[in-house]
């Protein structure tokens, strides 16, 4: 496997936890108490369900934000 998708695999790999992780997270305060127990329980169940979901989609889409980023914001031209 070249650098390139090790790379690639990494950064969905981590892209993906830390949104599965805040959004799920969020969407679970507005449901619980983060004070109170099933908060924490509701919260990993979310992110369970999410995160797998969440990593191919990282992964496949990443190259096509890119590309519309770079077409949006081009390089400055030095």
């Amino acid at each position: 496997m070249s650098y390139q998708i090790k790379f690639r695999l990494a950064v969905a790999a981590l892209m993906s936890f830390f949104m599965a992780s805040i959004m799920s997270g969020c969407i679970m305060a507005t449901h619980f108490s983060p004070l109170k127990l099933p908060f924490y329980g509701a919260w990993f169940d979310a992110f369970v369900f999410a995160w797998p979901i969440a990593f191919p989609v990282a992964f496949l889409v990443s190259p096509i934000a890119f590309k519309i980023a770079t077409k949006l914001l081009p390089p400055p031209v030095i």
